[in-house]
């Protein structure tokens, strides 16, 4: 409560008064108190999602209006594990490089993807649909008042090492690969089957591993003979040339999209992010 007090340029008991007096206009508890400090309740976290979006609306009427000279553009995305979708992000930051920006990228799990996207964390979110996720994965979509927007359609595809047993087969298929470890992306306390980022996660694999990061998975792939399920969209210039992609032989395609805002208008930047995005080819 100082912290927030000394940044708004006000004293701590008024700070604390106007928050009580809010509190009792809207008939709801925000903040527990206690000889620790504060702790926001479960109302309170409803609360503060709907004023970051009051405030949100206000920060874009100010960078739409202001003045050139005081305007700097402000993107952030969220994102499961896609290297096209970073390399995107680069290519948007090389684009605007003589221009005043504010840049953020989250490369996390699915769950943390649609929070950031809610929460105003994030203008949007690239995450997939496939035919056993896509109901659930609406519906909580649209109970978070977001939505799902495709930007392609692929086939799924093996992701594994150049050296790997399998590499130079022209399709895989789950019999091919019982005999090797499959890897997952770790979803921490949300481990739904609906927020898995593989394609099949109620597969009966013989032997799965978790990684909670790209570089890690990377690094499994060339050491142990590993795979994991993926759009087949290759990005050398960031995982460099040791690693290929072999289509799975099974009729189930992924949808790849973006989700945002219900009703919210894309920024410059984020529209442009977009456009680089649906320059991506997945192979047919």
């Amino acid at each position: 409560m100082n912290k927030a007090a000394a940044e708004l340029f006000i004293s701590q008991p008024a700070l604390s008064s106007s928050i009580h007096e809010l509190e009792e206009e809207l008939g709801v508890e925000i903040f527990i108190r206690n000889q620790k400090g504060v702790i926001v309740t479960t109302e309170g976290e409803n609360f503060l999602s709907y004023a970051r979006q009051i405030v949100e609306v206000g920060n874009m009427l100010k960078d739409r209006y202001s003045s050139e000279e005081m305007k700097t553009d402000k993107f952030s995305v969220s994102m499961q594990h896609y290297s096209f979708a970073v390399e995107a992000f680069m290519k948007l930051a090389e684009e605007f490089k003589l221009h005043d920006f504010e840049l953020a990228i989250h490369e996390t799990k699915t769950a943390e993807v649609i929070e950031n996207v809610e929460k105003f964390r994030s203008e949007v979110g690239i995450i997939y649909q496939s035919e056993f996720n896509q109901k659930a994965i609406d519906k909580i979509l649209a109970d978070k008042k977001l939505e799902f927007i495709s930007l392609f359609d692929c086939a799924v595809y093996v992701y594994m090492s150049a050296d790997h047993p399998l590499a130079k087969k022209e399709k895989v298929t789950f019999e091919d690969l019982s005999d090797y470890p499959c890897l997952s992306f770790e979803q921490g306390d949300n481990n739904s089957f609906y927020y898995a980022e593989e394609m099949f996660p109620t597969h009966k694999y013989s032997r799965i591993i978790k990684a909670d990061d790209r570089a890690t998975m990377l690094n499994l792939m060339t050491g142990m003979e590993e795979y994991t399920l993926c759009s087949g969209i290759i990005c050398e210039k960031l995982n460099g040339d040791g690693y290929t992609a072999v289509p799975l032989d099974i009729d189930e395609r992924m949808n790849i999209g973006y989700i945002k805002r219900k009703s919210f208008p894309l920024s410059k930047l984020g529209e442009r992010y977009i456009s680089i995005l649906k320059t991506y080819r997945p192979k047919q």
